[in-house]
């Protein structure tokens, strides 16, 4: 397939006309695409990865995996969309790679319950950094079957395939994260 072929990309995506600069190869492009994306591209690697400098340097290989990839997006749906996915994939490799994830296991039997009623007015009173902050205190386990289900909506059959664990496994991840993060919650008053 040619890197010269037509998007059927909605022309009012605030992205089309980058994108099809990009896939020629215009540097200018790139670098004015790099400046749009990365503010909202940022905190999604940080959610996943948990370290600034290490979001950083993933969020890096993110924009070399998209701008490699651009020819292969069909303009099916949002490319903010299309491109989030890259940069969570890119957080799930780097995850991968680096065994952070070996310690996200099983737990046979009973999953812990949170049984812990939040105050709504002292709930309110955190703001979404405020929060994001918690979250990428989240063992990493945690964190990353969080992210996947609650922020980005996957299914547990899905995240078990992405991370190679159970369904169950993904369920007492996601479980725990959220008496760990309820934990927190309370804590925070």
């Amino acid at each position: 397939m040619s890197k010269e072929r037509n998007i059927k990309q909605d022309p009012n995506d605030p992205y089309a006309d980058l994108v099809r600069d990009c896939i020629k190869n215009s540097a200018l492009a790139q670098e004015k695409m790099y400046e749009k994306l990365s503010s909202r591209m940022f905190p999604v690697c940080l959610r996943y990865i948990g370290e600034r400098e290490k979001a950083k340097d993933v969020m890096h290989d993110g924009f070399i995996t998209l701008f490699a990839k651009l020819s292969d997006f069909r303009g099916e749906g949002s490319f903010e969309g299309w491109a989030r996915r890259i940069f969570v994939t890119t957080c799930l490799m780097y995850l991968r790679k680096n065994d952070v994830l070996r310690n996200t296991e099983q737990i046979d039997g009973t999953i812990p319950v949170a049984d812990i009623r939040l105050d709504p007015k002292e709930t309110e009173k955190l703001d979404v950094q405020m929060l994001m902050g918690i979250i990428a205190e989240m063992p990493a386990g945690f964190r990353t079957v969080f992210n996947l289900y609650a922020i980005e909506g996957f299914s547990h059959k899905e995240i078990a395939k992405m991370l190679n664990m159970s369904e169950g496994g993904s369920r007492s991840q996601l479980s725990r994260a959220r008496v760990w993060l309820q934990n927190r919650l309370r804590n925070f008053k």
